[in-house]
């Protein structure tokens, strides 16, 4: 039976847990998750997990933050004034804003913090800094 292997475009089902095993992604139910294995589409621990897998092959991995979505960095984290936003904009705890930096680029950051006159962005990803566990099926490699 083939193994995958860079290159190769290939369909998977996962399960993504914490190390708590409290769950935060899965594609069971629906489609399997197709790409081209190596093209860096995932974060990179998921992906070298499946070099070598056959069809049918399921494994769970530990996969750790600098393998994943990276340390969370504080130097991503901005408190601004309230009135800095836009007047359409209520800010609401954990809301994800789309801001354009000094220098034209497009980032997201969420809303990690709320008072009357302050409004806390966080633009780390939300799995940064976490250690994740996935459960994943090479489906196929097509």
């Amino acid at each position: 039976m083939p193994a995958a292997k860079k290159g190769d475009r290939v369909q998977v089902h996962y399960t993504g847990t914490f190390p708590d095993g409290e769950q935060f992604d899965t594609s069971r139910g629906a489609e399997p998750l197709e790409f081209v294995l190596g093209e860096g589409t995932l974060i990179p621990g998921f992906e070298k997990c499946l070099v070598g897998m056959s069809p049918g092959d399921t494994k769970t991995v530990t996969i750790p933050p600098e393998d994943a979505y990276g340390e969370r960095s504080e130097a991503s984290v901005a408190t601004v004034e309230r009135d800095r936003l836009p007047d359409d904009i209520a800010p609401e705890l954990g809301m994800m804003l789309q801001l354009t930096t000094e220098d034209g680029q497009v980032a997201h950051a969420f809303i990690a913090e709320v008072t009357e006159t302050e409004v806390t962005l966080d633009a780390n990803h939300p799995l940064a800094g976490r250690e994740l566990v996935f459960e994943i099926s090479l489906e196929a490699i097509l």
